[in-house]
């Protein structure tokens, strides 16, 4: 099927008549669930629940599926439908059955909602607010996996967060979904190391891949109702929030301690990504190029640099770049990619400076 014929179908949702069709020919021993959620990690959830769905016990079904409009992409050629929708197309799932609101609390997708009569409401990544006319319709709540140990991290960005703070550990969660945001009672958990090398984009995959097994064993429990009999409730003294990242955090300063811009890079890689101006220096006649970098890849360097005339001079060792950083530290950047380039590795960089300096700004 072509993009453009499959956007036909996708678009071709809004009927209150369909959803009324879906929810008569829903078994009757099988509970409606909704499932909401965007990006290529909710996928994953969607997945899981899909599989879970086919078990001859299973006690529920997906019965729609509610993720953000279509969007451009491609560097805004086409208009494609959220990574979720594309899953679930290609799972045959009906096109009629995928609400696609720029709100969730427009009056025609609550109607239609409604009309399906769900039992429970799954969010992961939805990317949207949900109000209280949205959350009073599923009579067995709305269930969030939130990618944190809640009460910490609460918010848009609680893996980059907590990899910008250098956590050791972090999380899922499984939570019940209230007004405050990510403050709903939890009804499950699981606790995760934090890889020292790890990035945002994998760790956020570790974490919803993990969060759908969870969902998967306490589903039961969600379903009869006793879930809601052992949710805990979040301990508001603890709560810390990860607030949405914007591009303008992605420059690195290197008056910084190493550890703390690694951390970032890892944080901030896929997007926004972090970014470095320095200076290539011809040794002949002492010009200066001033070059944008994406700085990709880190580690600490494991020995302290001595900070002195040449402190602002980037040297190459073995196969990383190195920069000097706040309190005679050093940042190793091991994969670094120029404007409108591939991403490439130090050695190949250095290769190309043909002898030239390489200064930090």
């Amino acid at each position: 099927m072509n993009s453009s014929s499959m956007l036909r179908r996708f678009f071709c949702f809004n009927s209150t008549t369909t959803a009324v069709a879906a929810t008569s020919s829903t078994s009757s021993k099988k509970k409606p669930l909704v499932f909401l959620g965007s990006p290529q990690v909710s996928a994953t959830v969607l997945d899981a629940l899909f599989e879970a769905s086919k078990a001859p016990n299973s006690l529920f079904e997906v019965a729609a599926i509610v993720t953000q409009p279509p969007a451009r992409r491609d560097r805004g050629k086409k208009l494609m439908p959220s990574p979720v929708a594309e899953f679930a197309l290609d799972k045959g799932f009906p096109s009629d059955l995928i609400f696609t609101p720029e709100r969730a609390g427009e009056d025609t997708f609550l109607s239609n909602l409604r009309a399906l009569q769900p039992e429970l409401c799954i969010t992961a990544a939805y990317g949207n607010i949900l109000p209280t006319k949205f959350l009073n319709i599923p009579p067995l709540g709305t269930v969030n996996i939130h990618p944190s140990l809640l009460p910490l991290y609460r918010g848009a960005a609680p893996v980059q967060r907590a990899l910008q703070d250098g956590a050791k550990e972090t999380g899922v969660s499984l939570a019940f979904t209230i007004r405050a945001l990510d403050a709903g009672p939890v009804i499950a958990y699981k606790t995760l190391e934090v890889d020292d090398q790890i990035k945002a984009p994998d760790l956020l995959a570790l974490l919803f891949s993990e969060g759908s097994k969870l969902l998967i064993h306490e589903l039961p429990s969600i379903l009869d109702g006793s879930a809601r009999l052992k949710a805990q409730p979040q301990d508001d003294s603890k709560v810390t929030l990860a607030p949405k990242i914007s591009v303008e955090e992605s420059w690195l300063s290197f008056d910084q301690e190493a550890s703390v811009l690694h951390n970032k890079v890892r944080a901030f890689a896929g997007w926004p990504g972090t970014r470095a101006k320095v200076a290539i220096v011809d040794n002949e006649n002492g010009r200066h190029n001033i070059v944008d970098l994406k700085i990709i890849t880190t580690r600490v360097c494991n020995r302290s640099i001595v900070q002195g005339d040449e402190m602002d001079d980037i040297s190459y060792v073995k196969d990383s770049l190195v920069f000097p950083c706040g309190r005679s530290t050093a940042l190793e950047v091991l994969e670094l990619q120029l404007p409108g380039k591939k991403v490439f590795r130090a050695a190949a960089f250095w290769n190309g400076l043909r002898g030239q300096k390489l200064k930090k700004l």
